[in-house]
Order: structure tokens, then C-alpha cells, then sequence
């Protein structure tokens, strides 16, 4: 059973992982710097600490609220983010235009 859950979250957490904002930077970083262990021992730690807090954050708040609305508040948040993000698209590519048409 505990092995079921860790092997999903593992995936999951993985593929959510692949090409974000936190594997650029570290790629970034790695790139500018000739220490590639250092830069996966920063990266990795904080990912790592990261998912500590969510996981106690998480723990403590099913204790009070019931894992529906847990899941509720998690699938509004993600939506209300990616309308966010898709309006943003059509502003900067708006953005972009205007600033080639002045150029």
C-alpha cells in the first residue's frame, strides 16, 4: 500500500516537474557554472524541502477540513491559475505586437 502511494506520488510529482520553472533555473545555473553537483545538491534539497512543506501543510489541514473540500479548494486554485495564465497569453502576445509595430 505504502509502496502504491509512493510510486504514484514519484510519477506524479515527476512528470509535473519536467521542463517548469525549477528544472530551467537549475538548468540555467548549471550552465553558468562549472559546479553541477553543488547546483543538484541546491535544486534538489529544495525541491525536497518544498514537498516537506506541502506534505505537513496538507497533513495538518485533512485533519480539519474533509478531503472533499481539500480537493475542491486544490481544483478551483488550478483553474482560477490556468485562466490566469491563458488571459496572460493573449496580453503578451498582444504586447509583443505592438512592441514589433513600433519597431
Amino acid at each position: 500500500m505504502v509502496l502504491s502511494l509512493l510510486l504514484s506520488t514519484f510519477i506524479t510529482v515527476f512528470i509535473a516537474e519536467l521542463g517548469d520553472k525549477t528544472q530551467l533555473a537549475t538548468l540555467t545555473i548549471s550552465g553558468t557554472s562549472n559546479k553541477p553537483l553543488a547546483v543538484f545538491l541546491g535544486s534538489s534539497s529544495a525541491l525536497v524541502f518544498a514537498s516537506l512543506i506541502g506534505a505537513l501543510t496538507g497533513g495538518t489541514i485533512s485533519s480539519f477540513l474533509p478531503e472533499v473540500v481539500l480537493k475542491s479548494i486544490a481544483s478551483i486554485t488550478f483553474f482560477i491559475i490556468g485562466i490566469k495564465l491563458f488571459i496572460n497569453s493573449f496580453t503578451i502576445d498582444k504586447e509583443e505586437k505592438e512592441d514589433n509595430e513600433k519597431n
